[in-house]
């Protein structure tokens, strides 16, 4: 095989994965699945390739020819449509997030051992070009041993809410505990170090203004304070404050590694500050600062969040052709997200510290085999929970129609 024949489910965030298979030395794009029947005849008529096949089913869209299956699809029903891809005899690709619940995690798992498919999670803020440089650097000891570790990722929504949710109240954004959406926070620190977290305290921000004008019920951001295995602590901040923010910062024994905060200057979250010492006790006051250059920066600066929609999608295909690739698996993608899982149960808990399993050991993962809590109705109505810590708040009916208007304005042109 040279190239690997991609199916990608989900046309919205899905067009930077097409846009990839179409243009790829090692991937090629055969088969397109969405529910939105008008938007799939739309990409139909742009894309004007006989040799791609269109389906609103995705049961008759998994029995086409091909090598692996894109997820797209919302964030809540990943895992889900991964096992039944598995199933199949295809390859995952997963979109964040992994999982939306403990249960779903040890079914997912136990689908991918027993399958030995490959199964990557496209956590693109891990293969941004400044989080790629502070892991190379970290591989090459320059940081020393970790100690602490930040990272932030802040997007105000609000301006793009109606055209991400449509004005429905029932839509997943409008459901999301504060911790639930981590995993771009967490996951460059986790993917940097290697490290896997043990246990975790979680905060809430409260619920404003702001969230009731989206109609979204959760808090307005969720903090956890995560303990790894080495003792050190990282702190992950991410939700929907007032200014956007894309930054991670990391210290080791020999000193710092950190990015450009958004703000310091227009559009400079791709620069590194490098702040280390020759070796432990030996001090420099030396600080380099540079951009740092991925080795297919030119082809990947083309696609989003700053060309690392490139490279999910470039080393799950090397993956799926034998060859050397950084791909993200279950076991990581799950340190990534469980942190913000068991982070709300602490908020529930009055902030107390939990403790996180690790997945990869069966033992553990049979405690929490029957684990459905989430805040979704249609997952299990018995353990359902509330948005927000001190109960769901009401939203007047009138704040969705606006939306829904808003969005039917804009898109019905």
């Amino acid at each position: 095989m040279n190239k690997v024949r991609i199916g990608v489910l989900g046309i919205g965030r899905g067009k930077s994965m097409i846009e990839y298979s179409r243009a790829a030395d090692n991937a090629e794009l055969v088969a397109v699945c969405d529910f939105y029947e008008p938007g799939l005849n739309a990409l139909k008529k742009e894309l004007d390739n006989p040799n791609i096949t269109y389906y609103t089913s995705f049961d008759a869209f998994l029995n086409h020819p091909m090598d692996a299956v894109i997820l797209a699809n919302y964030a809540t029903e990943h895992a889900p449509f991964a096992i039944k891809a598995l199933n199949k005899g295809l390859n995952v690709l997963s979109e964040v997030l992994p999982v939306q619940t403990l249960a779903e995690a040890v079914e997912l798992i136990e689908t991918i051992e027993r399958t030995q498919l490959v199964y990557a999670y496209a956590e693109n803020y891990c293969y941004m070009p400044v989080v790629t440089e502070m892991k190379r650097l970290y591989e090459k000891g320059v940081l020393g041993t970790f100690e602490y570790g930040e990272g932030e990722y802040i997007h105000n929504c609000e301006p793009i809410w109606a055209d991400i949710t449509y004005g429905d109240p029932t839509h997943w954004r409008n459901h999301m505990y504060a911790t639930f959406y981590c995993t771009h926070s967490i996951g460059p620190l986790l993917h940097i170090t290697g490290l896997k977290p043990v246990s975790v305290v979680g905060f809430e921000l409260p619920y404003g203004t702001r969230a009731e004008r989206m109609g979204k019920l959760g808090g307005m951001a969720g903090i956890e304070m995560i303990t790894l295995e080495n003792g050190a602590v990282i702190k992950s901040i991410h939700g929907d404050l007032g200014k956007n923010s894309i930054w991670f910062s990391i210290y080791g024994s020999k000193g710092r590694l950190e990015s450009a905060r958004e703000d310091a200057l227009l559009n400079d979250v791709e620069r590194i500050y490098v702040s280390v010492d020759p070796e432990e006790g030996v001090f420099s006051n030396d600080i380099q600062t540079y951009e740092p250059k991925t080795i297919h920066h030119e082809k990947a600066k083309a696609f989003g969040h700053g060309g690392s929609d490139f490279y999910t999608m470039y080393h799950f295909a090397e993956k799926i052709l034998g060859r050397p690739a950084d791909t993200i698996d279950i076991y990581q993608a799950l340190d990534m997200f469980l942190p913000g899982l068991y982070a709300y149960r602490s908020i529930l808990n009055h902030n107390q510290p939990i403790n996180i399993p690790n997945l990869r050991l069966k033992s553990e993962r049979d405690l929490v085999r029957h684990d459905h809590a989430c805040t979704d109705l249609k997952v299990d109505k018995e353990q359902v929970l509330p948005c927000y810590s001190k109960g769901n708040p009401e939203v007047s009916p009138k704040t969705y129609q606006a939306l829904k208007e808003k969005y039917e304005s804009k898109h019905q042109k």
